[in-house]
């Protein structure tokens, strides 16, 4: 069994955002860590390794930079490992990532692919779904469990108050939620044979049935109107009532705001 698992290097919003003057994440200047929904998605398809001895293949696309993702999910347990990296493809939205991200993988062989829900940085939701488009595969989205049997996936699928269990034969792709699980620790043995590992580094000439007007800035229907970093919230209203007074003070802002 192989599976694909799409993970993608995220800004370390505890250490600030920064942009560039187009209004993109300036993700050179920035600390980075691993997208947790797609870490989430890594350790699933890890387990399924330790129980089926499937190969996982990680892949993302990203700066020169993001290699060091590849590399910590290989401590982790990874097989391989391969960045997706040139100019032309820089500045991309959802739907440009998401054709980079299909025309690398139709270059291998995969029985499952797992994405994270989405990226912390843009909160899309969107690559997942679009890379099953673009391949012409099953999706399962809000992934908060995952079972193979035999040729098939069942998953269990968040849906708001409830949850749903879906069955799907494979090849499909899945989205994970960060609650799916908890991801474990690189080992010692892992970050060392991480190190050493090769990564497989692709660019523009390798993706597979991909037009040139979808790629990159320049083929992203997504355009920036304002970007800018967290907003500070005013100091707000402070009143001084009996609790009766308040009571009625808050349920009337509630029907001010049409919350009740």
């Amino acid at each position: 069994m192989k599976i694909i698992v799409c993970i993608k290097q995220v800004p370390d919003t505890k250490g600030g955002v920064k942009f560039n003057p187009d209004g993109t994440l300036d993700r050179g200047a920035m600390l980075t860590i691993m997208n947790p929904d797609d870490k989430a998605g890594l350790e699933a398809a890890l387990r399924i390794k330790d129980e089926t001895g499937a190969e996982v293949t990680v892949i993302t696309m990203g700066l020169p930079k993001a290699e060091d993702v590849l590399r910590e999910a290989m401590a982790m347990g990874a097989d391989k490992g391969i960045l997706v990296t040139d100019r032309v493809l820089g500045g991309a939205d959802t739907w440009a990532t998401s054709t980079t991200l299909a025309g690398a993988i139709r270059n291998l062989e995969y029985d499952l692919i797992i994405t994270g829900r989405q990226a912390i940085d843009g909160d899309t939701a969107q690559v997942g779904p679009q890379i099953s488009e673009h391949l012409n595969i099953p999706v399962i989205s809000y992934a908060e469990d995952i079972k193979v049997e035999g040729n098939s996936v069942i998953v269990k699928r968040q849906y708001e108050d409830r949850y749903h269990m879906v069955k799907a034969q494979m090849p499909c792709l899945i989205t994970a939620l960060a609650e799916l699980n908890e991801p474990r620790y690189m080992t010692p043995g892992g970050i060392f044979d991480a190190c050493d590992a090769e990564i497989t580094v692709w660019g523009r000439a390798n993706l597979v049935d991909v037009d040139d007007a979808n790629l990159g800035l320049k083929g992203s229907p997504t355009k920036i109107a304002k970007a800018s970093d967290k907003v500070r919230k005013g100091s707000g209203e402070k009143v001084t009532l009996d609790p009766a007074e308040a009571v009625d003070y808050i349920v009337g802002k509630l029907k001010d705001k049409h919350v009740i």
